[in-house]
């Protein structure tokens, strides 16, 4: 593994942190008696790196990567060095992240471990600790994130690779080098969720107007109405709290009742794509407000669904015959919008690739296309979403099915422009940490002083004659 493509390897701490968050802010760790914890590294005027957080991120590797070894822990090294050394540079480009976006960002990461862990409750198990402290753990780091991609992003954002580049790029590989690609698929799906019927609407209505007047009239608490009733997983479990949720950034209707309220005000029901909603205004700031709110998502009954999958085989029907084609189908048919967006096809939600490894697949999905041919449409069927967690209707489409082999050109152009761009990127990197890093001040312990990097930077400091304290 080269320095190049360690990039992006080990950028997100936070799901190492939170279960060993007491280590990490502690800066000792202890064993049979012996302070096993030291500073390796100083950046500016107090951004350190100790051997804790090292062992920490190199725990994480070895789980990754069965031939960890020490060379891979020197990149691993440089990369947290050179993290620290473009937080400074943001620092010293008088980078301010304001309070309200640290906050937004806790938020979504609160939430998103939240869901990981099952509940609120699971996580701070987990963690051992509140979810108000842990905001407050991690409210430096996660400002210092953003700082850190805000500079990365100026030195990165505008590179591009020339299909020259990706050619030079393949052609410059040695067979030994160039990496063998498992099995992929890429997949269509038309899906079409059932539409609710009118008696179970009005019922989900009626039950929200109910928690509404226990709210208001009766003095319950918001919060504790969200998390005994609401059906936004993301939330319920918080109270409701969506946290710093801009105008901008909710459906049309959400915002319209929501930025009317005044603070402490719950708003009449309200009615989105996503079922019906109360919204309570906690604080607001200009075009954002901290909200909460209560989702009661009317259900779909085993009838809905029957109803749908009869329409879905008529559909079908069609194609088989080729009096319809599937992106005729998916424009005609499917109501849901992700699919709508991508034409039908099924992407990574990491990449946004639509060519996907066998193992990336939900296991329901690749049982179901494991005896398809290619170019042919699957029985109609329920399914669950993965990402939102819903059940739905579909037709599956498979599109193409690429067997493993060693990466080309004509199969996997994509890939290669992706890893292409990726060596480009780190080397605009590399040249960045080499011409600026001779400016910062930078103390390493003498282990780490032979690393190819922090050696080269080294050695470009006293070329420069900038301070460098061995």
């Amino acid at each position: 593994m080269t320095r190049n493509n360690l990039k992006g390897k080990f950028r997100n701490y936070i799901l190492v942190v939170l279960a060993m968050v007491s280590t990490f802010h502690t800066g000792l760790a202890q064993h049979n008696g012996q302070v096993l914890d030291k500073i390796l590294a100083v950046v500016g005027k107090n951004r350190i790196i100790t051997y804790s957080d090292l062992e920490i991120e190199a725990e994480r590797a070895q789980k990754q990567m069965p031939n960890f070894n020490d060379s891979i822990k020197c990149l691993l090294f440089e990369q947290m060095v050179m993290e620290k050394l473009l937080v400074e540079q943001g620092v010293r480009d008088s980078i301010v992240i304001a309070p309200e976006e640290v906050e937004s960002s806790l938020d979504n990461r609160i939430r998103y471990f939240q869901r990981q862990y099952g509940s609120r409750e699971a996580l701070e198990q987990a963690a051992g600790k509140s979810i108000y402290q842990l905001k407050d753990d991690f409210r430096d780091f996660t400002r210092d994130e953003m700082i850190k991609e805000r500079v990365k992003e100026s030195i990165v954002g505008t590179v591009k690779v020339t299909p020259a580049e990706v050619r030079s790029f393949f052609e410059e590989a040695t067979a030994d080098t160039l990496p063998y690609f498992p099995a992929t698929v890429e997949i269509g799906q038309i899906v079409v969720k059932p539409d609710v019927s009118p008696l179970m609407d009005q019922y989900a209505r009626e039950k929200l107007a109910k928690i509404r007047e226990d709210i208001v009239l009766n003095g319950q608490n918001f919060e504790t109405m969200a998390t005994i009733y609401s059906q936004d997983p993301g939330t319920k479990d918080d109270g409701g709290n969506l946290g710093l949720i801009e105008r901008s950034g909710v459906v049309p209707e959400f915002a319209a009742a929501a930025f009317k309220l005044k603070e402490g005000e719950i708003s009449p029901i309200v009615k989105t794509k996503y079922g019906y909603h109360i919204i309570q205004m906690v604080r607001r700031q200009g075009e954002a407000a901290v909200l909460r709110h209560i989702l009661i998502t009317p259900e779909i009954t085993s009838e809905d669904f029957q109803k749908t999958l009869l329409v879905l085989d008529t559909i079908k029907a069609k194609l088989d015959s080729s009096k319809i084609s599937f992106a005729e189908a998916v424009g005609k048919y499917s109501n849901d919008e992700q699919s709508k967006l991508t034409g039908g096809m099924v992407t990574n939600p990491q990449t946004g690739s639509t060519q996907l490894e066998i193992d990336e697949l939900d296991p329901t999905l690749a049982l179901e296309i494991g005896n398809m041919k290619v170019g042919e449409y699957s029985k109609p069927q329920v399914f669950v979403n993965p990402q939102t967690k819903e059940k739905s209707t579909r037709i599956v489409y498979l599109y193409e099915r690429i067997d493993p082999h060693q990466a080309n050109l004509k199969d996997d152009y994509g890939k290669i422009q992706a890893l292409a761009l990726q060596r480009k990127k780190a080397q605009a990197m590399e040249d960045w940490v080499e011409e600026n890093a001779p400016t910062f001040y930078l103390k390493v312990d003498a282990q780490y002083q032979t690393c190819p990097g922090i050696k080269s930077w080294m050695e470009s400091a006293q070329k420069n004659r900038s301070v460098f304290t061995k």
